[in-house]
């Protein structure tokens, strides 16, 4: 479960409170728990959810410029290109077959991982898994028939 919380979060002390906020409401509402799915399942939506939510939380502090002593040097960024590489990456995902892009698109873009996937599109995990590695080939073979980068 920390595990989890620390991919979506990428920072240990937010995933271990929340891992923690996660347990406490699991205990507050287990009269909410409806065996319709497995407990550890049950606990882990509770966590994604609980990290997906702190994730929103994070808002960039802004400074005052006055307080700033020093300003870094900017580095010359195409932000440009990178627009149009994402445009195009987007315009190729639109082009997967719906199995491929709906699993890629629950991966990597939700952050969900396999068990989940399988749970809410009622698959196994291995076809997830599958589906997965099928839709980054078929993903990268657009890109490059295409020349789309």
């Amino acid at each position: 479960m920390y595990n989890i919380s620390l991919r979506i979060l990428n920072n240990a002390d937010e995933a271990a409170d929340v891992l923690q906020e996660s347990f406490i409401q699991a205990f507050e509402r287990l009269n909410d728990f409806r065996q319709e799915t497995t407990f550890g399942l049950w606990i882990k939506q509770i966590v994604v959810n609980k990290s997906i939510s702190q994730l929103r939380k994070r808002r960039v502090e802004l400074v005052p410029i006055e307080e700033i002593d020093d300003f870094p040097e900017e580095e010359s960024v195409d932000y440009d290109e990178i627009e149009y590489q994402v445009k195009q990456v987007k315009e190729a995902i639109k082009k997967l077959p719906d199995g491929y892009r709906i699993v890629l698109s629950l991966y990597l873009l939700e952050g969900y991982d396999h068990e989940e996937i399988s749970s809410v599109l009622k698959i196994s995990e291995n076809t997830s898994r599958t589906q997965f590695m099928r839709a980054k080939r078929k993903l990268i073979e657009i890109i490059r028939t295409e020349k789309v980068i």
